[in-house]
């Protein structure tokens, strides 16, 4: 499979990166699909404070792949 933009990937991280998408893209879909549960449900209970802990968790995979994305983008799945 061909290489991915690592432009692409990273501002797919930075404005969609909360939904997994950036790891649609790069192919690593069950990543992707475990970012987008963590966020859909993290936001939709922060209003009864539970919501603040899989968004925690999500934060720190976030940061966690700001690293991790020039790796996705050279071997995609």
């Amino acid at each position: 499979m061909a290489q991915r933009s690592m432009l692409l990937a990273y501002i797919l991280w930075l404005f969609l990166g909360q939904l997994g998408v950036h790891r649609f893209y790069t192919g690593y879909t069950g990543g992707a699909i475990a970012q987008l549960i963590l966020g859909v449900v993290g936001w939709a209970t922060t209003w009864i404070l539970i919501g603040w802990i899989p968004l925690t968790i999500l934060f720190i995979w976030l940061f966690i792949d700001l690293f991790l994305i020039p790796g996705m983008c050279r071997n995609p799945r």
